[in-house]
């Protein structure tokens, strides 16, 4: 049985993927945080804007095995409308959440490339990665013990007060960013966006990673 929030088509908004054409499949759940308000100041992860909790949003639900869900995230996916050119574009799924290792195992990610999908995931880093990910992005979060580390794409929310990210300048990603945190600003300037720059300023290893969908105002 899986459990998903939501699930959409949409173009991926953040990272060294952006801009990309994505099916995104939000899990519901989180070994950080419940998700509920009342949880937040006593979880590991406090700062969480997303609403991982249910099966009632977009296109989500509960799925009684892989190929149904496989199934309906292909079904996202416009390939009638492509013309044969345009399908040189190789559909391509996000698996996020709340932490979707909860859920996700080798059989949804059999499924998924039988459907003909390259397949991303985006972690808290937090529990074992099965075999099978084309695209690994690992988001740490507090002072969590990293079981992943290695892989695509280091992305940390800035500033994290007790997650410096000296933490992770030594582990084995392709790319490392910084992704200024929405939920208060801090900073000599008042934001959270100058923080973060002046930081990958100062330490080069880090990019800058802004949330490019909401400045476009994309779903």
């Amino acid at each position: 049985m899986y459990s998903v929030k939501e699930a959409f088509y949409s173009l991926q908004g953040e990272g060294a993927r952006a801009g990309r054409a994505s099916v995104f499949c939000r899990f519901s759940g989180c070994n950080l945080w419940s998700g509920r308000e009342r949880d937040r100041a006593s979880s590991a992860c406090r700062f969480c804007d997303t609403d991982f909790v249910g099966s009632d949003g977009q296109n989500g639900g509960r799925f009684d095995n892989a190929d149904s869900l496989a199934d309906h995230l292909a079904g996202l996916w416009p390939f009638d409308a492509c013309s044969e050119a345009e399908r040189r574009g190789v559909p391509y799924v996000v698996f996020t959440g709340g932490e979707p290792l909860l859920q996700l195992g080798s059989a949804l990610i059999e499924a998924m490339r039988e459907r003909g999908f390259e397949i991303a995931l985006e972690t808290n880093g937090t529990l074992p990665v099965p075999s099978g990910i084309d695209w690994l992005c690992v988001s740490p979060k507090g002072l969590t013990e990293l079981v992943v580390t290695q892989g695509d794409e280091l992305k940390l929310v800035y500033p994290q007060s007790d997650n410096r990210p000296e933490r992770f300048a030594a582990l084995d990603f392709r790319h490392f960013y910084l992704q200024p945190m929405d939920r208060q600003p801090l900073g000599g300037n008042g934001t959270t966006i100058g923080d973060t720059v002046a930081y990958c300023l100062a330490h080069p290893q880090w990019q800058l990673s802004l949330q490019t969908h909401k400045i476009a105002g994309i779903d």
